[in-house]
């Protein structure tokens, strides 16, 4: 019997099997007989033994690896397929005497016994750290649980007229049509998907398997008419006949999913609608896209294997994923280095900028994970000679920590660090992004975070439609800036501070004028400043240490007791967003000034400017009120002379649940709402996302307390209850209220699928991500349609 996993989504090698189960010493001798072929009996009892000893009873693998490896070299032979029966007897009591010492018990007979402890196994793997990650990467509910599968077996390791496969209807890597995958002789699947031996290519299956060959491929053709979509296949041949074990919906590369999306569209076959098309590409099929390539002019080429998934990485070699995720937690860019990866290297796959095996080929384990994940993978680098932490390819010795570059496209390992460019995404990636935009025309706009004018230009060829979160702090942390900054803090009287103020202006003024020319008519979200003033100064504790070991000079000093003066005990909770503009009503009034400058200069020569002012940060009527007091005067005397009316609109971060549950009071003062949901979450669930990403939220997920990692998906339940309620109260008191997110949510689609649902006119995201974000909001309004 084969004992399988059988969950609702496709977990590939996360979950354990079983195969060859029902063997024993009494059964082993009947298989042989019933087939006059004693090496296929006592080859599928070994690998019995091991499988069910490693998965089920707990043995290291290893133990049975090298083995397996004397036994080889005792008969002189380099393929398992060729070890003698006689060598297999041995081996087979060699692997009990195993399972007898590692678990103090004879290795069990009764086949119901072993069915009993296969079955719980399958079920336990549920629960294992590699599935658990997978979910957590994958997004999928850790309480769906999984079925399991007893099936009779077919044996493709019988002899040489049979074999085992992997198969795509269609090329994974790049989406082109015509089958695609590996197989080999005389072997079981495990042998196929482990990376244990070099397979060879689907295209040599006719040269072995004539009549097989056509008959799978006309298969092939039958599955992807039926599915509509590129199929994943695992087949079996048991002396010349031709068994299919499973088949799913294909992982894919995001080059891949663009091309077949398209080409299915123009299929008569198939004939995919525009809407379908679009429901088949993800968040990471577009990511993948836009991976960076090696530049690989004068590098030294030490090895080259086949190009699993597509991209250039650049990291440290580290050769466990223990050592990898050790290095990652320190910060340090991964390349994880293994002979081959199984599903205990998941934790270190996850982190790791790329992967290289020596063996395996396009469909073993590193090839589908690292397909399915958008990192760059090569595998069966044969040159690749591992020994303990360090490898000898081409001549050359790379250690553990060493810096290499893998190219997942080309096969290339190079030694060193080699510079990265964008890739070019191909012609499909524009197609895709069309069909969405004439799905969201009108309903839902995407705007992007850009603080400067060359961001907001690189948003814009993304295909940003403005600027929903500009801000404005990140333009006082430049060296030319910061000191202006501090004089500002350290003003000892209001001429001071004014002067300070003025020198600001004319700094803001014109970085205004780059952002508002590089989104010439889309509207531009500028936030007041927002961060604490002790940002912009020294940190205490490093002027304290100096001041005791060296001393401080006049201009430290004064700064030593400004960082002090400011210093609080929760500055995130403190004096920040609109309570500064209270103390310091200048400053927000010489930032409205600024923009509104830059505005009518735009105009001047001719621009469209659309100027949105944010406050951050507000939870009162009165306080909203307030500051737009402030706005509208500076407004005023900014724009004194301009002709024609400045398009202008005065808004608020609604980023507190206070905020949210008294949006209708707040909205008789504002144009516009932001749902800055950053420091919602932060406020709704009491977590330091500076503090909590690390450990505590591993361990969140891990045990299921939290479905998501609430700073990257909306938590549906808290935050996106809240954001629902301010938007409806809002829109109560201002039926024409526009709403808008700003926070890292505008760029996930699940988050997205809440805003679209709650109302809002528009998501904002990084640059990188309005892409992503044109494909989710038009994903999230089919979602909507009956």
């Amino acid at each position: 019997m084969s004992v399988r996993s059988g969950a609702k989504f496709s977990m590939p090698g996360m979950m354990d099997t079983v195969l060859n189960l029902g063997l024993n010493d009494e059964s082993v001798e009947g298989l042989a007989k019933q087939t006059s072929d004693e090496r296929f009996a006592y080859d599928s009892y070994r690998r019995f033994i091991q499988m069910y000893g490693r998965i089920v009873l707990g043995v290291e693998g290893e133990e049975f690896d090298r083995l397996l490896e004397t036994a080889k070299e005792w008969d002189g032979v380099t393929a398992d397929s060729h070890v003698s029966p006689d060598t297999l007897r041995r081996l087979v009591l060699r692997y009990q005497d195993v399972v007898a010492r590692h678990t103090g018990l004879p290795f069990p007979q009764d086949p119901w016994r072993q069915l009993q402890g296969a079955v719980e196994a399958v079920f336990r793997s549920w629960n294992g750290p590699r599935a658990i990650a997978y979910r957590v990467r994958e997004r999928i509910a850790h309480e769906l649980g999984t079925a399991v599968n007893v099936q009779a077996m077919v044996f493709g390791n019988r002899d040489d007229n049979s074999g085992t496969g992997v198969g795509f209807t269609r090329d994974p890597a790049t989406g082109a049509k015509g089958s695609y995958g590996d197989f080999l002789v005389n072997a079981q699947g495990e042998d196929v998907v482990a990376g244990i031996r070099n397979t060879e290519p689907l295209s040599s299956l006719a040269g072995h398997f004539p009549k097989v060959d056509k008959e799978l491929h006309a298969i092939f053709e039958r599955l992807e008419h039926h599915y509509r979509d590129m199929c994943d296949t695992e087949f079996t041949i048991d002396q010349g006949k031709l068994w299919m074990l499973q088949t799913r919906a294909g992982k894919r590369t995001g080059a891949a999913a663009l091309k077949m999306a398209v080409d299915m569209t123009k299929e008569r076959k198939i004939k995919l609608s525009k809407a379908e098309a679009l429901q088949r590409i993800t968040a990471d099929h577009l990511d993948q896209v836009l991976h960076p390539q090696l530049t690989t002019h004068n590098a030294t080429v030490i090895a080259k294997g086949l190009g699993a998934s597509p991209g250039g990485a650049v990291g440290r070699v580290y050769f466990t994923a223990d050592e990898a995720a050790a290095a990652a937690g320190r910060g340090e860019p991964v390349i994880l280095v293994r002979s081959e990866t199984s599903p205990e290297d998941v934790h270190g796959m996850i982190v790791a900028q790329g992967i290289l095996t020596a063996r395996g080929g396009l469909v073993s384990h590193a090839a589908v994970v690292a397909r399915g994940w958008g990192k760059p993978a090569v595998v069966g680098a044969e040159a690749v000679r591992i020994t303990g932490k360090s490898f000898i390819a081409g001549g050359v010795t790379i250690n553990e920590g060493d810096t290499l570059s893998i190219d997942g496209s080309t096969g290339q390992v190079v030694v060193g660090e080699v510079e990265l460019t964008i890739a070019q995404p191909p012609p499909e990636f524009d197609q895709v992004l069309e069909w969405a935009d004439e799905i969201r025309q009108g309903r839902m706009a995407v705007r992007a975070n850009a603080d400067t004018g060359a961001d907001a230009k690189n948003a814009r060829e993304f295909g940003a439609e403005g600027i929903g979160l500009c801000r404005t702090e990140h333009m006082f942390l430049g060296e030319d800036r910061l000191p202006i900054v501090r004089e500002m803090i350290l003003a000892q009287t209001p001429e001071q501070e004014e002067a300070a103020l003025e020198r600001l202006r004319e700094a803001q003024k014109a970085d205004f004028v780059d952002i508002l020319e590089a989104m010439d008519g889309l509207p531009v979200t500028v936030r007041l400043l927002d961060p604490p003033l002790h940002e912009f100064l020294p940190r205490t504790e490093e002027l304290a240490i100096k001041a005791a070991t060296q001393g401080l000079s006049d201009e430290e000093r004064a700064l030593f007791r400004a960082a002090e003066t400011w210093h609080e005990f929760n500055p995130m909770l403190g004096t920040r967003g609109v309570r500064l503009g209270v103390l310091k009503p200048g400053l927000y009034a010489m930032q409205v000034r600024a923009l509104m400058e830059a505005a009518a200069e735009r105009m001047k020569v001719g621009g469209k400017p659309i100027v949105e002012v944010m406050v951050p940060l507000t939870v009162t009527r009165e306080e909203m009120g307030l500051a737009r007091g402030w706005a509208v005067d500076a407004i005023a005397e900014a724009t004194r002379g301009v002709e024609g009316p400045v398009d202008v609109q005065i808004g608020t971060m609604i980023e507190t649940p206070r905020a949210a549950l008294r949006a209708d009071e707040i909205a008789e003062e504002a144009d516009f709402f932001s749902f800055g949901t950053n420091d919602l979450t932060q406020m709704t669930f009491g977590f330091s996302r500076d503090d909590v990403e690390g450990r505590m939220m591993v361990a969140y997920l891990e045990q299921g307390l939290l479905k998501r990692n609430p700073f990257e998906t909306i938590d549906p339940s808290g935050v996106g209850e809240l954001v629902r309620i301010g938007a409806e109260r809002g829109r109560r008191t201002r039926p024409d209220l526009k709403l808008g997110v700003c926070g890292e949510h505008g760029g996930d689609p699940e988050s997205i699928a809440l805003f679209a649902d709650a109302g809002l006119d528009y998501v904002s995201c990084s640059p990188f991500r309005v892409p992503i974000a044109r494909l989710a909001c038009a994903q999230a309004i089919l979602a909507s349609q009956p």
